[in-house]
């Protein structure tokens, strides 16, 4: 079940890109908008680096007990576990977020991660009578993560005030490099396994047994199979009703693909949106998403390929 968009006469999610180039105007940007939420009721949510963090609460005094503080470099681990956590923390109340993710020291794919998931909170957070300001501190951002701000947020900040987007593209016409390119085979060391719903049991236990001969750590075998076990039941429920998996290492993780012969993307953000908690469907992509380091999905001649990505070591 898709998640409706707010009625016109609630408040939904403002989404804001707010960049700035010194410690002074971050503070002059940030400290009286935190205020002017404080003071409006709202439950006010900043995260990013400690030493921010100290200059807000200076520039606040009293008020910054008011507010709920998180360092970047653990919020923003994963990205969409982060946004599952930005959805837990607006549900149901006027919010004010603040966030600011770590860019520095990040590889390529992590980046352009995290600028899919500033994209997908468009979507995610829609209903939710939230603003939600994004820091880009121009001293340190990548030029690229730079050039996204705009483009995937409606709405820009600056000394001068607010100005609305014209280069915002809604997450569902977001392409990204790499999204469009066929996925590279699969290692030398490839183990390929044919499924149907009989063989769900043997291919989770196969699956087990592959990663723990591959060195993976226990918990991480346990996120993996449930990861497989949900996209695998997928094919068989609402797909051809058998597949194959293929799995191999490669790099520090094990790489796992579910083929669907039968299967099709008609979600423009697949696994991305929480499902409601009703929704008795929605959940595998979902779980995959928040359980692996990364998702790819392909539609292809073959049919669909969800290829798992998981660390082998926590």
């Amino acid at each position: 079940m898709r998640r409706e968009r707010a009625r016109s006469d609630e408040e939904s999610l403002k989404h804001v890109a707010v960049p700035y180039d010194s410690d002074e105007s971050f503070v002059d940007l940030i400290a009286p908008r935190v205020r002017s939420a404080l003071d409006d009721g709202r439950r006010v949510l900043v995260v990013t680096c400690a030493a921010k963090l100290s200059l807000l609460a200076e520039a606040l005094g009293r008020d910054a007990g008011r507010i709920d503080s998180r360092v970047s470099t653990s919020w923003y681990d994963h990205p969409y576990r982060t946004l599952a956590a930005y959805h837990e923390y607006t549900r149901g109340r006027r919010t004010l977020v603040v966030g600011e993710p770590v860019w520095t020291g990040r590889s390529e794919r992590e980046i352009r991660e995290l600028i899919r998931y500033e994209s997908v909170l468009n979507a995610a957070l829609r209903p939710a009578a939230a603003t939600m300001l994004c820091l880009y501190d121009l001293r340190h951002v990548p030029d690229l993560v730079r050039d996204f701000s705009a483009i995937n947020h409606p709405v820009l900040l600056s000394t001068d005030g607010e100005v609305t987007s014209t280069r915002f593209v809604e997450p569902h016409d977001l392409v990204l490099d790499h999204d469009r390119v066929p996925l590279p085979a699969p290692g030398s060391r490839a183990e390929t396994i044919r499924f149907t719903a009989r063989e769900l049991k043997r291919l989770r236990q196969s699956v087990g047994d592959y990663a723990r001969a591959a060195g993976m750590d226990g918990n991480l075998i346990t996120s993996l199979v449930i990861s497989v076990s949900e996209i695998a039941a997928n094919s068989v429920e609402h797909g051809a009703g058998y597949g194959t998996i293929t799995m191999w290492p490669a790099d520090g993780e094990l790489v796992c693909e579910i083929t669907d012969p039968g299967g099709s993307l008609d979600d423009p953000l697949p696994g991305y949106i929480p499902p409601e908690p009703e929704s008795p469907r929605g959940y595998g992509l979902w779980i995959s998403r928040q359980l692996c380091d990364l998702v790819e999905l392909r539609t292809e001649d073959d049919g669909l390929r969800v290829r798992l990505h998981l660390r082998t070591e926590a």
